[in-house]
């Protein structure tokens, strides 16, 4: 097993990064994505399939979508079988009135924040590692 189980580890050793560009929510029939588009993430539902793209790519082929969105990146990483890590992170930005949908990927969790509120986010995540870390060395 790869990857930081420790809580307290996680949170005061978190790093957020802002990547460039907004991102979109969108679904398709399998047999309806255009070849040409690379989406950040791709995940298979009974109704269809969910991807998260650049908004530029999604209106360039027309392509409805919903939730534009920044993608923060947890620069920590983090295993998959970690506890609490990603509810204690989604609990503090609901406190601000935030939505999030996390992504997991097998080496860090990337959180997609409602445009216009990245900065919010960064905020707060840095306020969970500054606490985390004060805490651990009392």
């Amino acid at each position: 097993m790869s990857g930081e189980l420790n809580l307290d580890t996680l949170l005061k050793t978190m790093d957020a990064t802002l990547v460039d560009g907004t991102y979109v929510f969108a679904t398709l029939a399998p047999d309806a994505i255009p070849p040409t588009i690379t989406p950040r993430m791709i995940f298979a539902e009974a109704e269809g399939i969910t991807l998260i793209l650049l908004r530029e790519e999604a209106e360039a082929h027309t392509i409805t979508y919903e939730f534009p969105s920044r993608m923060i990146t947890l620069n920590v990483h983090s295993s998959l079988e970690a506890v609490g890590f990603m509810a204690r992170i989604a609990t503090e930005l609901a406190k601000h009135k935030m939505g999030v949908n996390p992504v997991a990927g097998f080496h860090h969790d990337h959180l997609f924040v409602p445009e216009g509120r990245e900065q919010d986010a960064i905020r707060i995540l840095k306020d969970i590692a500054r606490v985390a870390a004060e805490s651990s060395s009392s």
